[in-house]
């Protein structure tokens, strides 16, 4: 219940379920009503820390295993600092786990989030998709590695193209432009045998299709 975007609100989905915490509950109620698995959920800020204080609240109340909070308003922007003091409110109010979002971008972040907010985990977006390496406690990875890393994995578990041309142009976005060559080339791309031509790795494609193709064979 945390996407802002207009395609999830206009549809009554994501953050347009802040505004019905009726419709809330009965979803998280009929979730575990008939899920044996756990069921979590994610909320954005409302207008006041006590309003979100009182969701969490009854959020917690369906049994709910544990509560995601984005530290940002739906009317917030990216560039708006998250208020990291209102998701600590939500964690001193609620006994079950809170996963806390918003402005981690580095290692280290992970830490001061967590202190910060009393948070018990933390949730990772941009920073995770501009470089997975945020992950690693060692040196942080140059994003040209870990770009080009990325298209490796992506052959190889033949990840779905769109989603892959996502993750690459967010990365290209945050580090460099869209309109230089490469992320040009990026856009026109339809599969990952386009993806992998950018980046000259159309050895490594033919060697995972054949492998792959080898594989089924013997299945």
């Amino acid at each position: 219940m945390g996407c802002p975007k207009s395609f999830s609100v206009s549809g009554g989905m994501g953050a347009a379920l802040l505004t019905e915490p009726d419709l809330i509950h009965d979803i998280l109620t009929t979730l575990r009503r008939n899920m044996d698995t756990p069921v979590t959920c994610k909320i954005r800020l409302l207008k006041s820390s006590q309003d979100t204080v009182e969701l969490a609240r009854r959020i917690e109340k369906t049994g709910v295993s544990a509560l995601a909070v984005h530290g940002r308003q739906v009317a917030d922007r990216p560039r708006d600092p998250a208020k990291w003091n209102e998701i600590a409110d939500v964690v001193s109010a609620l006994t079950i786990p809170v996963i806390a979002n918003g402005d981690v971008f580095e290692y280290d972040d992970i830490q001061r989030i967590k202190v910060a907010t009393g948070a018990s985990s933390v949730m990772i977006a941009r920073g995770a998709l501009w470089n997975a390496s945020i992950f690693s406690p060692n040196v942080k990875a140059h994003w040209e590695d870990v770009k080009k890393e990325y298209v490796r994995k992506s052959i190889l578990w033949d990840n779905d193209v769109k989603s892959t041309k996502h993750t690459l142009k967010e990365m290209i976005m945050h580090y460099s432009c869209l309109e230089f060559p490469e992320g040009k080339a990026i856009i026109k791309s339809q599969n990952l045998v386009d993806l992998a031509k950018v980046y000259g790795d159309e050895e490594y494609y033919e060697s995972v299709r054949a492998n792959r193709i080898a594989l089924d064979r013997h299945a």
